[in-house]
């Protein structure tokens, strides 16, 4: 059993020394800090929900991604976001949802999203009969 450990933390050690340690990984490598704030007050909002995707050259995100959740202080923070483009969705309950691309390109990115209260939607809306949505239906034509 032992023995099964250390040929797996070997194994796990060699992937490390051939990709050229933490050195050469880190320098594509960037620290993402997140600030979420609440708009109409400028107030920390915790527990936020921050997703971040991967985006290819395509434009279209990768699948999976990563959730962090902001502290009390409203801050989130990840440590070895790769370089290139990211998909950044910001959810709370109560607020709407956020959603950027963003290009990483600096060894720390400061990323601040102000969230805001929904607003009243509105919808134009008529039927086959061409009456608006809140209107009382016709009658039908004898």
């Amino acid at each position: 059993m032992m023995k099964r450990y250390l040929i797996a933390a070997l194994g796990v050690f060699g992937l490390f020394a051939a990709s050229g340690g933490l050195r050469a990984q880190d320098e594509d490598m960037a620290i993402v800090n997140f600030l979420v704030l609440k708009d109409h007050n400028g107030k920390p909002l915790r527990n936020a929900s921050v997703v971040m995707h991967p985006v290819g050259k395509s434009g279209k995100q990768s699948r999976g991604g990563l959730e962090l959740k902001c502290d009390a202080d409203g801050k989130a923070s990840f440590d070895g976001v790769p370089y290139g483009k990211l998909r950044i969705q910001v959810l709370a309950p109560g607020f709407q949802t956020y959603g950027e691309d963003y290009d990483i390109d600096k060894p720390v990115e400061e990323i601040t999203v102000k969230m805001k209260r929904p607003t009243e939607q509105y919808s134009i809306y008529k039927d086959d009969q061409n009456t608006k949505k809140d209107d009382p239906p016709k009658e039908p034509p004898k």
